[in-house]
C-alpha cells in the first residue's frame, strides 16, 4: 500500500461517484481520514453502514474543514450553493475539484465562492452507470477511464499535478481541455445519447398498448440498451440538460440535419447510402473496443464488467 497522498479528504455527495471514490480512496490508502457530507440523512445513515468514511455529517461546512482535498460530487445545478457554503471553512491550500459532466456552467457556479489560497481544480471523470446512490459504487469504476481537468488560467501547477496523480492512483487517465471544448465534447458523446435515450424510451412509453406488452416483453433486442441510458438519475440529467444547453442543442440541430438525411435514404431505398453509414458506425464501436473503453463480447461487455457494490 502506498503511502497516503492526503490527510484528509472530504466527500460533499455521497452517490455514484462519491461512494465509488471512497472505495479507491480506502483501498489504495490515499487519505488518513475520509470525511463524508451529504444532505440526506437516510443516505447519510447507509453510508456509515457501509463503512465508506470515517466520519459523517449533513453539514458539508464541517466535512471540509481542513480537509487538503475536497471532491464535490452533486448534480451541477447545485454546485454554487455548495460553494458558497462551505467556502467559509475550506482550508488555505486545499484543492477543491468537482466531478460535474459540465464544466463551464460549474466554474461560473462555484469560482465567485473559492476563498484566495484554495486551489479550484474542475474536474470530470468519464465514469458511471445507471444506478446511483451509495450502494451502487464500486472502487473499480474508474479504471483505465479518462478524467478531464478544466484548468483556470491562475491554476497552481503543483496543485493539478497532485490531483491527476490521485486521479491515477484511483485509476484514471488523465486530460486537460479548454471547458467550452469540454462542453461540446461531452454534449456528443454523453449528453446527446442520453437525451436520445430518454426520448425514445419516453416515445415507446406514450404507446401504452405496446409498451406494456410487446415492448417489455422482447425487449432483448436494442431497446434495451436504450432503457439502460434511460434508467440514469432524473435529477443529474436535468441539470446537465440546463447547464449545457447551448451545446446540447447545438448537437441536436446536427443530430436532426443527419436524421433527416437518413429518412430520405430509407425514403428512396439509398442502399448505399445506407451501407456505408453502417459501415462507418461500425468502424467506430471497433475504434472504441481498440482504445480499451470497453470489451468486445455479447451484451456489450456489461455481465464481464458489472461488479457488485462493496463494502
Amino acid at each position: 500500500m502506498t503511502s497516503p497522498m492526503f490527510e484528509k479528504i472530504a466527500l460533499v455527495g455521497i452517490g455514484l461517484i462519491g461512494s465509488s471514490l471512497a472505495r479507491v480512496i480506502r483501498r489504495e490508502g490515499l487519505a488518513r481520514h475520509v470525511a463524508i457530507s451529504t444532505r440526506s440523512g437516510a443516505t447519510l445513515a447507509r453510508s456509515e453502514e457501509l463503512g465508506l468514511g470515517d466520519s459523517y455529517t449533513t453539514d458539508a461546512k464541517e466535512a471540509v474543514r481542513d480537509a487538503d482535498l475536497v471532491i464535490v460530487s452533486v448534480p451541477v445545478g447545485s454546485s454554487g450553493a455548495v460553494a458558497e457554503e462551505i467556502a467559509p471553512t475550506l482550508k488555505k491550500g486545499a484543492i477543491l475539484t468537482d466531478v460535474g459532466s459540465t464544466k463551464a456552467s460549474v466554474i461560473a457556479q462555484m469560482q465567485p465562492y473559492v476563498p484566495d489560497g484554495v486551489h479550484f481544480i474542475p474536474g470530470h471523470p468519464l465514469a458511471g452507470t445507471e444506478k446511483s446512490g451509495p450502494d451502487a459504487g464500486f472502487a473499480d469504476l474508474f479504471d483505465n477511464r479518462w478524467c478531464i481537468f478544466t484548468p483556470l488560467p491562475d491554476t497552481d501547477p503543483d496543485a493539478l499535478e497532485r490531483l491527476s496523480e490521485f486521479w491515477r492512483r484511483c485509476g484514471a487517465n488523465i486530460d486537460t481541455m479548454d471547458p467550452q471544448h469540454h462542453d461540446m465534447t461531452l454534449a456528443i458523446v454523453s449528453h446527446l445519447p442520453h437525451i436520445i435515450a430518454y426520448n425514445i424510451v419516453g416515445t415507446a412509453d406514450d404507446l401504452q398498448s405496446v409498451t406494456k406488452s410487446e415492448v417489455i416483453k422482447y425487449s432483448a433486442s436494442g431497446f434495451r440498451d436504450f432503457t439502460r441510458l434511460a434508467a440514469s438519475d432524473p435529477t443529474m440529467w436535468r441539470d446537465v440538460c440546463l447547464h449545457n444547453k447551448d451545446a446540447i442543442l447545438e448537437m441536436l440541430a446536427r443530430f436532426s440535419e443527419d436524421l433527416a438525411s437518413l429518412q430520405r435514404a430509407i425514403r428512396w431505398g439509398d442502399g448505399e447510402k445506407l451501407f456505408d453509414l453502417f459501415t462507418r458506425t461500425r468502424a467506430v464501436r471497433r475504434s472504441i473496443i481498440e482504445a480499451g473503453q470497453d470489451i468486445d463480447v455479447p451484451d456489450f461487455g456489461r455481465q464481464a464488467v458489472e461488479h457488485p457494490a462493496k463494502n
